[in-house]
């Protein structure tokens, strides 16, 4: 997916995914993954991506389906952070389970 372009004025908008992971919290999600955050709700979730995008309400997209938070700085390693990012995601789910 290619940046939303703004012809009037030459900005460019990244575009930001929300919607809800698999726990029920809301997720902020830019389409690379560059940026992204966890929150309790979803006036939280746009406030972030509208601040991350430059206020461009019209490159937020709602999904109806889940969304996981994966952030990285290189998409080549896409494949990595991701599993970094579940094992971090498996070890927290399993200490709230213990305590």
């Amino acid at each position: 997916m290619m940046p939303i372009k703004f012809p009037f004025c030459g900005l460019t908008a990244s575009t930001v995914f929300i919607g809800r992971n698999s726990r029920g919290n809301w997720v902020a999600r830019e389409h690379n993954g560059l940026f992204g955050g966890v929150f309790v709700n979803r006036d939280q979730a746009f406030k972030y991506a509208l601040f991350k995008n430059g206020r461009h309400l019209e490159a937020i997209v709602e999904l109806a389906h889940e969304i996981h938070l994966d952030i990285f700085a290189d998409p080549q390693s896409a494949g990595t952070t991701h599993v970094l990012l579940e094992e971090i995601e498996q070890l927290n789910s399993a200490s709230v389970h213990e305590g």
